[in-house]
């Protein structure tokens, strides 16, 4: 039986316009990035979305290529997908923050980006989270960079006003 992620998940967005999605992998474990790999095209299939995918060699890369592509193609979102695997010294926990700071940095600056760079204790964690009929986390940062598309482009284009606004009869000071 395939294990499902017991937490709630929205229902993908539906788009009246083409979403064009860059995945950045980093393929440092192969088999475990096929795996997200295949799972973020699904769900990206599943929404309508246009998805292709490159790689980096590690994820401290992958917010450097989000960046890069962000400023220089026309992709509507990203997919960050990679695992990194705790080890004997204390690499993984500067890659982890790292790589999710940056990823961060890019959001909060505008990116909708989905986050799935797997950060566990060991293989294991690491098949059973990528695993399409499983957890799915490749699906999942596939579906939240959708998300943020959706809100993205709902919101694209409003203001919230600053300054003065015109009195009726275009006095500004309503005198």
């Amino acid at each position: 039986m395939a294990r499902t992620d017991p937490h709630g998940a929205l229902p993908l967005p539906q788009f009246d316009r083409p979403v064009k999605l860059l995945a950045v992998v980093a393929p440092f474990y192969r088999d475990i990035a096929d795996l997200l790999i295949v799972g973020a095209y699904a769900t990206a299939e599943r929404a309508g979305a246009g998805i292709e995918h490159v790689e980096v060699p590690g994820a401290l890369e992958i917010p450097t290529a989000i960046r890069l592509a962000r400023g220089l193609s026309e992709y509507d979102g990203f997919v960050a997908l990679g695992c990194v695997i705790r080890g004997e010294t204390s690499h993984y926990e500067t890659v982890c923050a790292e790589s999710a700071r940056g990823l961060m940095l890019l959001g909060l600056d505008g990116a909708c980006i989905g986050n799935g760079i797997l950060t566990v204790e060991n293989r294991d964690q690491a098949l059973v989270r990528a695993d399409p009929s499983g957890l799915d986390k490749g699906g999942g940062a596939a579906a939240a960079a959708l998300h943020l598309v959706a809100l993205a482009r709902r919101w694209a284009g409003r203001t919230k006003g600053i300054g003065f606004r015109a009195a009726p009869g275009g006095d500004p000071a309503g005198a």
